[in-house]
Parts: structure tokens; sequence; C-alpha cells
């Protein structure tokens, strides 16, 4: 681990690392405008860190232009280094058990409809960090009633107490993104491991079958179509209802170079592929990412979100690209 935190992962110098050139059909549009100023005006105000700004999201614009934001708590520094990531690796300060409080007043000031919760990875703990989520949710819906709340969390190394302790609090989506194919686990995400991650969602779903589980993969890391299948079958056999895929963009020379560009064809089969396992929700595109119209899965599909909130909260939005 680094004496001083870093976001490089990989040397340039030894690994070919030159970025491929975008194709046309993969656009990122700059965010900007009022609200995005505003927004990030009480982010700074609040010191409080997002997964928006921090992991350089490319949906950053459209999701606070919409009312979701994506927190990143448990501070700004991983105690893991996983080649494709953009948050800063190394040895992380105390916990900030403020944090929550802060989080949640940034909901109610910014009137979010839909809070997605993050962490860093908390390795040098026990519970991960978890009761750190359990406090957030709590406040939130104590000052944002209506606000639905999607928790992004670490695998907690496969801990069944730690996760519980999420669980309790009742999320309306509980979210861990397996990110790649088991083939390029140690590559890719060298401290991660894909029976931790079989053992958070499926255990999630157990602890409470209301609460909609959801993972993503990342494509263009070196994987086979038939690879992410796989990982797809495995997913849903784990109980997940919501699935994420997107294309891996590489954040600098100094991270894993991308191995190649999906093209709209292949993001489409795999969206029909994932509804044809049953998935309730199915998100595949280049710029997808992990809480890419959250607020229109929970309205649709949540039963948390119909006991907490009644009926009048729900929408009948329709999944992308399912068969109805």
């Amino acid at each position: 681990m680094p004496a001083t935190p870093t976001r490089d992962r990989v040397n340039p110098e030894t690994v070919h690392t030159l970025p491929l050139r975008r194709p046309e059909w993969i656009k990122v549009r700059a965010p900007s405008g009022e609200n995005y100023e505003r927004l990030h005006g009480i982010m700074r105000s609040k010191s409080l860190h997002t997964v928006c700004e921090e992991a350089m999201c490319p949906n950053l614009g459209e999701c606070w232009g919409s009312g979701t934001a994506t927190f990143l708590m448990l501070g700004d520094v991983c105690t893991r280094s996983c080649v494709f990531c953009d948050i800063k690796h190394g040895k992380p300060n105390a916990m900030d058990w403020l944090e929550p409080e802060r989080v949640a007043q940034a909901v109610k000031s910014m009137n979010l409809k839909h809070a997605v919760i993050t962490s860093v990875n908390r390795d040098e703990r026990k519970d991960g960090g978890a009761p750190i989520f359990a406090m957030v949710i709590r406040r939130i819906r104590e000052l944002q009633p209506g606000c639905s709340i999607e928790v992004l969390i670490p695998d907690f190394k496969g801990s069944l107490e730690a996760l519980k302790i999420v669980m309790d609090a009742r999320p309306e989506i509980l979210n861990h993104n397996v990110e790649t194919v088991p083939r390029l686990f140690k590559q890719i995400q060298p401290q991660d491991n894909y029976d931790w991650a079989a053992a958070t969602l499926t255990n999630a779903k157990k602890l409470d079958p209301d609460v909609l589980t959801k993972s993503g993969i990342m494509v263009g890391l070196g994987e086979e179509m038939e690879e992410v299948k796989a990982v797809m079958r495995d997913q849903r056999s784990w109980g997940v209802d919501i699935l994420t895929i997107g294309q891996y963009l590489q954040p600098s020379k100094k991270h894993y170079p991308i191995s190649r560009y999906y093209t709209m064809e292949e993001f489409t089969e795999l969206r029909e592929y994932g509804y044809s396992l049953g998935f309730k929700w199915v998100e595949s595109n280049p710029l997808v990412r992990s809480s890419y119209h959250a607020y229109e899965q929970v309205r649709a599909l949540s039963i948390v979100h119909r006991k907490l909130y009644g009926e009048t909260a729900m929408t009948a939005y329709e999944a992308p690209g399912s068969v109805r």
C-alpha cells in the first residue's frame, strides 16, 4: 500500500497504455449548467465526495439534472487497487462518524428524488464500514421522506454479519458490482474475490427478498463475450434483479488499457440475453454506470418503496428493451 494515496494503477513505461481512439458512438458530454453548479457548490460546502466526480462518471450532468446523485462515503482513499478505478488508493484516514449526517443534509438541500450511497473499501475494519451505510439510510429517510435509496456496497470480504447491518436498514436497492469475469479477477481487481461477490448478492436476497438486488459488469477489459454471458448466468442464479453493463473507459495513461470497444449491436445482444435469463431490468449501453436510471428502477419495481410510501409513489416505468 503506497504511503501517499495515489490514483495511479499501472506504470505506462512497462505496460502499453496508450488509449484507443473512441468510436463515434461514444460521446461524453461535459457537465454544465446552473443545476450542476448549484449541486457542486453544496457538495463542497459540506466537505463531501461523490463517485460521480471521483470516478469521472460520463452521466454526471444527466443524473444531477434529474435529481439523482451518488455519494462516496468512508473517505476518499480506498484500501484496494483495482486497475480500472480512478479513486485514490492507499492508507485511509480515520472513519468520520459525522459523514452520514452531512450526506443526509446534502440530500435534503439538493432535494434529491433518489440517492445512491457507495464507498471506498475499508479492509482495515472487520465490519468494512457497514454501520455508516445503515446510519445514512436511516437519516436520509428522516430528513428527506420519499427519496429512494440505493447502496452500492463493497463485498465486506463476504461477511454475513457486516452485510446484515446494511440490510437491516432496508435500502430500496442493494448493489454490488462484479465488474469483470472470473478469469480476469486477480489481474483487474487483485484484492477482490469472485466468491465474495457471490456471497454478498446471494445473502442479500436471502436476508430480505423485498430489497432489489443489482450488479454490474464492465466490458472491454479483455474478456470474451461468452465469459460475460457466463457471469450474467451466475448473477441471475444469485437472485440479482437488475443488471447494468457498460464500456470500460480508461481514466488515464496510468490505468489499465482498454482491450476493445464493444459495438452497439453487442450491447443490444447482451441486453436481450439478460432479459432471456429473467432479469427484471437490464441497462446495457456504452455509457451505462451503476446508478443509471436508478430512480426509474425503484419506481417501477421496489416493494420496499411501495411499503414505505404507498402506491402513489410508484410509476409504471418500462425497463429498456424489455418485452412485455
